[in-house]
């Protein structure tokens, strides 16, 4: 396996994101689509993140323009220090995201979305040619 890029990283995370690894509470809201890949993915890539570069999990609320809190989003707070949300592009239609807490991780994936967790780390295992490491960050 060649070394890892965040570039490249990126790159195969927004190739492997499909409507099957969407979070079905964003799918009540609104279908998953190719116009918008990141949506319904910030937890799940969130934790890739940080199996392969560790950091802490982030999380801040999610508000509509009516003020309803639609759920919650997640990113990644590097050890370097750098914040890397890489699903943040979901949001386009004026939705406001909190100040951003840190969460622990539960042991692998959130326990809820394991199935499209495992699935999101096969593609992008499949698209970086090798295995991926697993839970540096917490788990």
């Amino acid at each position: 396996m060649n070394p890892l890029t965040l570039t490249g990283v990126t790159e195969a995370l927004r190739a492997s994101w499909a409507a099957d690894t969407c979070s079905p509470d964003d799918v009540e809201r609104a279908p998953w689509s190719a116009d918008n890949p990141a949506w319904g993915h910030c937890d799940i890539t969130a934790l890739v993140v940080q199996d392969l570069f560790g950091g802490d999990l982030l999380a801040g609320e999610v508000y509509a323009t009516d003020g309803t809190q639609h759920g919650f989003h997640m990113w990644n707070r590097l050890d370097s220090g750098l914040e890397l949300d890489l699903t943040r592009e979901q949001f386009r239609h004026g939705q406001r995201i909190t100040e951003p807490r840190s969460v622990q991780r539960p042991p692998g994936a959130l326990p809820r979305r394991q199935k499209e967790y495992e699935l999101l780390r096969e593609r992008l295992a499949g698209l970086l040619g090798g295995a991926l490491p697993v839970a540096q960050g917490g788990g």
